[in-house]
């Protein structure tokens, strides 16, 4: 059987008969934000915040597309921009955890870890602590606020990692070992 499968794929029989996929086009689109969801899952924030401002042009400036653009600035370290629209979702839906969340994981990264703490625990509270997520964000953000010995400013130690629906966690990076 291997052998049949290798005499197939001979140089004579490649491209006979063989056309690549048509469009469906009666199919459906993913849209703007599932698309800039996992644009956020791989990295791409800049086609991330593209794709969530071409879903503010379709929905409106709702609570999710506020904190999807303001995760995405987070991404691109446009730190000034993501504060203001974190902070004008969790003003707009004061009971949704994940903007919450998301506005907790840029006050880390601004070392505001007093008031991340809080805003970790009300996401915390909101989400009835089914989020282990934020339950580990809320960890972090108490013990750099009981132990200021390990505030001291170091190169980027935590990364976003997304979990699914738009929340993210922070993610220790593990120092990479030099060998000998």
């Amino acid at each position: 059987m291997v052998f049949a499968m290798v005499a197939s794929c001979t140089e004579g029989n490649l491209g006979k008969g063989v056309d690549a996929p048509g469009i469906d086009l009666e199919g459906q689109s993913a849209d703007n934000i599932t698309v800039g969801n996992r644009l956020m899952a791989a990295g791409e924030y800049e086609l991330a915040l593209e794709s969530f401002t071409r879903a503010a042009l379709d929905q409106g400036m709702t609570t999710q597309i506020l904190t999807s653009l303001g995760t995405a600035n987070l991404g691109l370290r446009r730190l000034g921009q993501a504060e203001t629209l974190l902070r004008r979702a969790v003003e707009d839906d004061p009971k949704w955890p994940v903007a919450w969340n998301n506005l907790g994981v840029l006050l880390m990264e601004t070392q505001e870890y007093p008031e991340a703490a809080q805003v970790f625990q009300r996401a915390y509270a909101l989400d009835n602590g089914e989020s282990d997520a934020i339950r580990d964000n809320l960890r972090l953000a108490l013990a750099k606020t009981e132990n200021p010995v390990n505030n001291t400013t170091q190169e980027q130690e935590y990364t976003l990692e997304q979990l699914g629906d738009g929340q993210f966690t922070l993610r220790k990076i593990q120092p990479q070992r030099q060998e000998q």
